[in-house]
């Protein structure tokens, strides 16, 4: 049924969304676009799903996990990030140190872990409600609300805080902030913890509906950086709705063309909503 279509591809959509917004966070103070973000996503997932595979509770590892991607953010700006702009603040050689990055992460994961695909816990996805005659798991309703929650937050933290009003003058001029004495160094710091943590939480509200994957990540993270160019790369509530968007619009439009469909015909084209 459609709205069943529809409530899924919104969930999926948030993932997207909540990984656009960590791209867009980072881009928003530094003016670094980080391509190992789709890779904190996925040492969250693969961290949680070792961790609980060897006996903690399901609650301690998501929260190891999701502290994990988190504090790699951090790392990821103070070791490939940070030297460069220092070297040169216009070049693009953090294009290409973010990239070494992911590949490093990826490579470690596979090694530790192996490459191939393995169960996560299944935390909320066990419990399903009804909504309109549609079935929806209490997983996939939790990472539509987190997505909310998250997009309210930032738009209200940007606009009527002192720290979301800093963030805004370091975007325009970090020379002229740090004249006027705001820690540019400090925010960009914390642009790369909310990225990782919004990476890791995303990670660990689409695990259980998917799978833990050393590659997991390079998924995530292209259609998010697709639904960051979309929504625009310097408006991270607008990345978010276009990560939703992204995944529930084409899902309802396959719907739609499958039941107009003859018997016995062939789609010519799909959207790889998960």
């Amino acid at each position: 049924m459609l709205l069943q279509v529809l409530l899924s591809g919104l969930a999926i959509g948030a993932v997207y969304g909540l990984m656009a917004m960590a791209f867009a966070i980072v881009f928003y103070v530094t003016r670094v676009i980080n391509f190992a973000t789709g890779q904190l996503l996925m040492v969250s997932i693969m961290i949680t799903a070792a961790l609980s595979r060897a006996g903690l509770p399901d609650i301690v590892s998501v929260v190891v996990g999701v502290l994990a991607s988190t504090v790699a953010g951090v790392l990821i700006y103070l070791l490939a990030v940070r030297p460069v702009l220092r070297f040169d603040r216009f070049s693009f050689a953090w294009l290409v140190s973010t990239l070494g990055v992911a590949i490093v992460l990826q490579s470690l994961a596979a090694i530790i872990w192996g490459p191939t695909s393995r169960g996560f816990p299944a935390l909320l996805n066990r419990d399903n409600l009804h909504i309109g005659g549609a079935g929806i798991s209490v997983q996939e309703l939790l990472t539509i609300i987190v997505a909310i929650v998250v997009l309210v937050g930032f738009e209200l933290v940007r606009r009527r805080t002192l720290f979301g009003k800093l963030g805004q003058a370091i975007s325009a001029d970090p020379e002229m902030a740090s004249a006027i004495g705001a820690r540019v160094t400090g925010f960009a710091i914390a642009a790369f913890a909310i990225g990782g943590l919004l990476a890791g939480v995303a990670g660990i509200l689409v695990g259980p509906i998917t799978f833990s994957n050393p590659y997991l990540g390079d998924t995530y993270g292209i259609f998010g950086f697709i639904a960051l160019m979309i929504g625009g790369i310097e408006r991270p509530a607008a990345a978010m709705g276009a990560g939703s968007c992204s995944a529930s619009c084409p899902s309802v439009r396959t719907r739609s063309s499958a039941r107009r469909r003859p018997t016995g015909s062939r789609s010519s084209s799909s959207w790889p909503c998960c």
